[in-house]
């Protein structure tokens, strides 16, 4: 699993600025710390989005592989109507 998560870090310790979802209290984590005066806004939303979808491409290829998919027919059908598109 792979979630990006923005904090602060601040007198010893990180505080977040979202609650990671569905992570436990034991899970390992990477810090990276990012130059304040180097930091484009816009870049790093991309930068997260990027590992977001990269995450999510891992999911998918986990799920395939346990054999957890469904009928291509039935996504189409499930997206037509959440969207509340005809088809």
């Amino acid at each position: 699993m792979l979630k990006t998560v923005e904090g602060i870090y601040r007198d010893g310790q990180i505080e977040f600025t979202e609650l990671p979802k569905d992570v436990s209290n034991s899970t390992q984590v990477l810090v990276t710390f990012l130059d304040p005066s180097k930091i484009d806004s816009i870049k790093l939303r991309q930068l997260i989005e990027h590992l977001e979808s990269i995450a999510g491409i891992q999911q998918g290829f986990e799920e395939l592989n346990a054999g957890q998919s469904r009928p291509l027919g039935d996504f189409i059908q499930e997206m037509q109507q959440k969207y509340d598109m005809e088809g």
